[in-house]
């Protein structure tokens, strides 16, 4: 069978053996080329990601110069009502659950760092696509974070401060002041931004927004002498290992890098491996820890 005949007045026609060889040809080369050409394209998205929280760290940056180095609180009131109605990211209406939803949603344009971010305070979002979940008080509950979560514990707080502990106020004032920034004491091995998601729901679960990149453990104080800030108990993570298995995260000294997936939390294990939820290594608080 032919396409055309190979006479002497057209010399261009193809056998059909020929046509299937030349497809066959451009077959192979699609398939060594679009793996490239998507690892590329997730390169390009996860440098743009990395320019995104270069953008949030001189924010907090800008936020500690005027006010008497104080980095910005993470959540100045957390212990209000249904955690409170301010965060690094922006302020809600309610303080609770509440049947507006409209009052559930964080404005960023009230937010702490929206002088210095500039676009009314908008936190650019992740270019990796997540199907964030936005629908219900619950799910709205942090949105507006861009994909980003603040280190909490060691940066946004006074958690590893041990004058905050011992009194009847400790708690407000461990949110109320983060750290200021003198005393990081190992700026390019503390962690300021990280990618960050919360699993949600109870089955179907899905991936909403969260506001803090969770250390691989809870930070309390011994009740009895010495009084020492110490670690235990793992708490749900929301570290989101959403670049090609690994994790983008902005230090305090303002290098970015990405991190891959080291473990997960125990508990819940195949869950949190199927979203790409956990933390990088080591297996302990030291990148979170600002001593």
């Amino acid at each position: 069978m032919r396409f055309g005949s190979r006479s002497s007045s057209d010399g261009c026609a193809f056998t059909l053996i020929e046509l299937l060889v030349v497809v066959a040809i451009v077959a192979l080369l699609m398939a060594i080329l679009l793996p490239s050409l998507g690892a590329g394209r997730a390169i390009a998205r996860s440098a743009v990601c990395k320019s995104n929280l270069h953008q949030i760290h001189l924010a907090n940056q800008m936020y500690a110069g005027e006010n008497h180095d104080y980095y910005v609180p993470a959540a100045w009131d957390m212990e209000d009502g249904f955690g409170g109605r301010h965060r690094w990211h922006g302020v809600r209406e309610s303080s609770g659950v509440h049947p507006d939803p409209n009052k559930n949603h964080f404005d960023p344009a009230r937010g702490p760092l929206v002088q210095a971010l500039g676009r009314q305070g908008q936190v650019k979002r992740c270019p990796e696509f997540v199907p964030f979940v936005h629908e219900g008080a619950m799910n709205a509950f942090e949105e507006g974070t861009g994909g980003y979560g603040y280190n909490d514990r060691g940066v946004g707080s006074r958690a590893y401060d041990p004058k905050a502990y011992g009194s009847a106020d400790s708690p407000r004032y461990l949110w109320q002041r983060a750290m200021r920034v003198t005393e990081i004491e190992r700026p390019g091995a503390t962690v300021m931004f990280t990618d960050a998601a919360f699993v949600s729901g109870t089955g179907p679960f899905y991936l909403i927004e969260y506001s803090f990149a969770e250390a691989p453990f809870w930070v309390w104080q011994r009740w009895s002498p010495p009084y020492a800030v110490y670690e235990w108990g793992q708490p749900v993570p929301s570290i989101h290992f959403r670049h090609r298995g690994k994790a983008n995260v902005v230090w305090v000294d303002g290098h970015a890098d990405g991190r891959a997936f080291g473990f997960t939390k125990d508990q819940d294990r195949e869950l949190f491996m199927q979203f790409q939820i956990g933390w990088f290594d080591p297996n302990s608080n030291e990148l979170f820890d600002p001593r």
